[in-house]
């Protein structure tokens, strides 16, 4: 694949060339990552992760260069210390999801490395996409969503146990393998003996209210938070909100725990794994056995 020029990203393309990696495809560009489907020669193409977006690349250009680039309004200017503020936290990604690696339901790390200018880690391509499709079809058939909220309450269950809290969990970051669910993106994680990011962050529709308050502190009763919203999404098509109103819409058996788990004060929510196993409870008769994702390169 080969990007116009004066595309901001075909400069980490380009770098990632240099580095033996064939680049096949642009899956998304931010402000400050990229994300590509890549190979190197006689292997599978893996989804390949670099802390490095736009306002890096134009940070990188000359004066002349950033407008025709990205343009006037979109260009931000990061002094060097911000841009080792933000290598820093892709290191802590990568470390992150280094400790998850190996767990059912989380998508895991296959490679990683380092360019003089950025860092990169691999993961393996999930074809089936994200939770997305699925949430846009809420109120229909429940059996595949239902199945892939419980492997996701599966991941999150895990990641807990290991001592981290992903803080992120939406229809975005729940991907899909055949049929089955895995977390993703642990760019917000935080490990849970380190206070992480701001004090106050918010609001988004799948954000717990405490992180108003206390984002850097926030527990896995957030994520629990999180997916309770994403279900009630799913099974009852709508944002839950003036006390649940339309949670008749559920299965009867699932109704109290997604109650609970939309608590307001984290202390009063179940746990992950009560989570967990009240979806799998009510996706039983479709439950599949768990196949895992792995490296497919040879």
């Amino acid at each position: 694949m080969r990007l116009h020029p004066m595309h901001p990203a075909a400069w980490v393309l380009d770098q990632l060339r240099d580095t033996g990696w064939h680049v096949n495809d642009l899956l998304a560009f931010t402000r400050a990552s990229t994300l590509v489907l890549a190979h190197r020669d006689g292997a599978a193409p893996v989804v390949l992760k670099a802390g490095f977006g736009s306002n890096h690349v134009l940070a990188e250009l000359d004066e002349n260069t950033r407008p025709a680039a990205y343009g006037f309004y979109w260009y931000a200017k990061m002094a060097e210390a911000e841009r080792a503020l933000t290598r820093e936290d892709f290191q802590h990604e990568i470390a992150v999801a280094r400790t998850a690696t190996g767990a059912a339901h989380i998508v895991p790390l296959l490679e990683e490395g380092s360019t003089d200018r950025f860092d990169w880690y691999t993961m393996p391509h999930c074809t089936g996409g994200s939770f997305r499709p699925l949430l846009n079809k809420a109120g229909g058939s429940q059996a595949t969503g239902l199945r892939v909220l419980a492997d996701a309450a599966a991941g999150l269950a895990t990641l807990h146990e290991r001592g981290i809290a992903h803080r992120d969990v939406y229809q975005e970051n729940v991907l899909l393998h055949d049929d089955r669910g895995l977390i993703t993106d642990l760019g917000a994680a935080r490990r849970l003996d380190t206070p992480r990011g701001p004090a106050a962050r918010g609001p988004e529709v799948h954000w717990p209210p405490e992180y108003a308050t206390s984002y850097s502190t926030a527990t896995p009763a957030a994520d629990v938070f999180s997916l309770a919203v994403l279900t009630y999404r799913y099974l009852c098509a709508d944002i839950p909100r003036h006390g649940h109103s339309h949670l008749e819409t559920a299965p009867a058996a699932l109704r109290p725990l997604l109650s609970a788990a939309l608590a307001p004060e984290p202390k009063d929510r179940p746990e992950m794994s009560e989570l967990r196993d009240g979806l799998r409870h009510v996706a039983a008769p479709t439950t599949a056995p768990h196949r895992a994702v792995t490296d497919t390169t040879p």
